[in-house]
């Protein structure tokens, strides 16, 4: 299966999970509490207030060599959201992608999902844990805070 039969599929609209396609083309999913709901809308929400260009997506799938991932909020210049602004998945990565942890994911899926975004081109990948610290890396490693979104919060308060 590819991502563009996940989208088009009717047996899969309105689920209440977070889906993505492994490297095998199955399809995975992850249930969403209401605190991964709330991190997520209140990174987009500061992205957007600290960062004034670009565009912010929520739940944004990008095309990787392991399938198709979707961070849970992305930020993307103008220049690089012309390149993908029609496409069913990001052939290249936003310049920074989010994941917000849930119970259901391990530390060895964090890792190889900043690896695939790093591939297709993020400049940083953010971790945020259930608690609401963010962590920030960039390929070298982990960051102090956002090169890009400078004053990022290293904590969201919900």
């Amino acid at each position: 299966m590819n991502w563009q039969e996940v989208c088009e599929h009717p047996d899969l609209q309105n689920l209440p999970f977070k889906i993505e396609l492994n490297e095998y083309g199955n399809i995975t999913m992850s249930p969403v509490k209401v605190y991964h709901s709330a991190f997520q809308g209140e990174i987009e929400y500061l992205l957007r207030l600290i960062i004034k260009t670009g565009k912010t997506l929520p739940e944004c799938a990008i095309k990787t060599r392991k399938g198709t991932k979707v961070a849970d909020v992305a930020w993307i210049s103008l220049e690089k959201f012309a390149q993908v602004k029609h496409e069913v998945e990001c052939s290249i990565a936003p310049e920074i992608c989010v994941e917000v942890l849930s119970s259901s994911n391990s530390l060895r899926e964090m890792e190889e999902k900043q690896q695939l975004y790093f591939e297709q081109g993020a400049v940083e990948v953010w971790i945020c844990n259930e608690e609401g610290y963010l962590q920030f890396y960039d390929k070298t490693g982990h960051r102090e805070q956002s090169g890009i979104a400078i004053g990022f919060p290293s904590k969201i308060n919900l």
